[in-house]
């Protein structure tokens, strides 16, 4: 089968997906299994929407028409809710808690309808601006990427803002 970069991220969401139904099934009592699927959820999740913003995202709005300049808009700023308040607040929470459980809910529902969003409006929109070949190029880079120092690099700069952004506005008690 051919690389896709867009089949690559697809099945990474169905991953993430995975994750968060085995997140659901959990309880309060599983503190030491939330805690392991989190840290699964964020080494599936961060790199993943890193690479997406600092080269996917840029590639597809330089093509873009009118329609995708608005659903990239909508896609950076989905990431930044995440990154920047979603994530750091289910961090802050206990596992052994039901804040745990609801952030974790919330987190889950923000990625699916991210992904849902992306998989029905911009990949298909991807799949005009963007040649097979070109596709099969950005799978490889990011391939190549998330081996790299720059993706560790990258993990550790977005994980110091969000400790940052809870710090400065910390989650309601």
């Amino acid at each position: 089968m051919a690389r896709d970069i867009l089949k690559t991220l697809t099945s990474e969401h169905d991953d993430l997906r995975e994750l968060f139904a085995k997140m659901k099934k959990t309880t309060e009592r599983a503190s030491k299994g939330r805690q392991e699927l989190l840290e699964k959820i964020k080494a599936g999740l961060l790199p993943h929407a890193l690479w997406e913003e600092k080269f996917f995202y840029p590639a597809f709005k330089d093509r873009a028409d009118r329609d995708g300049l608005q659903t990239h808009a909508e896609a950076v700023q989905e990431h930044r809710a995440v990154e920047l308040r979603v994530l750091p607040d289910l961090e802050a929470a206990s596992p052994t808690t039901a804040e745990f459980a609801g952030r974790a809910k919330v987190l889950a529902e923000f990625v699916e309808h991210h992904a849902g969003e992306e998989e029905k409006t911009m990949f298909k929109m991807a799949r005009k601006l963007f040649s097979a070949e070109e596709r099969s190029e950005m799978d490889a880079q990011y391939e190549q990427w998330k081996a790299s120092p720059a993706a560790i690099k990258a993990v550790d700069e977005a994980l110091g803002k969000a400790a940052a952004a809870a710090k400065s506005n910390p989650p309601p008690g």
